[in-house]
């Protein structure tokens, strides 16, 4: 994996943070390349990263075994469309942009045994922490499969999806979740402000609290509903917040706001696939 060339679309946050996992990870920087119009952003990639930048998409993915499309899902048609008359028979293509289908880029790429996986990672890979799925056309090959994992798994968890449409769910679920539990943080911490405490105080007690919550379901082979019971005492403070957060209907406006975010993430699909000029 680590001999294989790879290219970036787009020099955003995103295409930074795989940058930064794999070289950490032991990839050699003379084997990435990344493409953007922005030659000064360009000069700030190099100076950090040591690895080769281009101004254009077509000298980036020459001679690439992996072309990571990681540009706005509004700009995919025409990167996708420019790279077209360049593709290699070698050459994967992944797709981190939100929303666009895997017959919208192999139709856009004109290229019809083409190699492609669609990926939905989360804004937490800025921080290697990002959870990803993936899921692949007939034409990846396993080795393929391996090489697509390992490049995202620089950034946090990969696992892969059964079909496309879990994608959408995917999107509601771990691609907008950070926002769910920004939320709900914002709104700890504001209670906690009103029952006395000083707004730092508030913070760094909630992210630590949100922190080590998730931290202990990650390590604990329990459900997460054994672990809110077992920190749940019988007539305690904790069961009579819960029993407020239950009567408050909690879990069906999680509910709604999943199913929400799953068919806005079907819409986004059928406009963004649309062709333009």
């Amino acid at each position: 994996m680590k001999d294989c060339k790879i290219a970036f679309l787009g020099g955003g946050n995103m295409a930074l943070s795989l940058i930064g996992g794999l070289i950490a990870d032991g990839f050699s920087p003379d084997h990435i390349h990344v493409a953007d119009p922005d030659s000064s952003r360009l000069e700030t990639i190099r100076a950090n990263y040591a690895i080769q930048t281009h101004t254009d998409n077509i000298s980036a993915i020459k001679d690439c075994q992996v072309v990571v499309a990681a540009v706005k899902p509004q700009q995919l048609q025409h990167v996708v469309k420019q790279c077209s008359p360049h593709w290699q028979s070698s050459m994967m293509l992944i797709s981190i942009a939100a929303g666009i289908r895997l017959s919208d880029i192999a139709r856009w790429l004109e290229y019809p045994n083409a190699a492609i996986v669609r990926s939905m990672p989360n804004t937490p890979a800025l921080v290697q922490a990002g959870a990803t799925a993936l899921y692949a056309n007939e034409f990846v090959s396993t080795q393929q499969q391996e090489l697509a994992e390992s490049i995202l798994r620089a950034v946090g968890l990969t696992l892969w999806v059964q079909n496309e449409e879990q994608i959408n769910a995917v999107t509601a679920l771990s691609g907008s979740g950070p926002a769910y539990f920004f939320l709900v943080m914002e709104a700890m911490e504001a209670a906690a402000v009103d029952l006395g405490l000083d707004q730092e105080t508030a913070k760094l007690l909630c992210l630590q609290t949100a922190f080590g919550a998730a931290k202990m379901a990650l390590e604990s082979k329990d459900s997460t509903a054994l672990l809110r019971q077992k920190v749940t005492s019988p007539g305690g403070t904790t069961e009579r917040a819960i029993h407020e957060l239950e009567d408050g209907g909690l879990r069906g406006l999680f509910e709604n706001a999943l199913i929400a975010a799953a068919l806005r993430s079907r819409e986004l699909a059928t406009q963004l696939g649309e062709d333009h000029a």
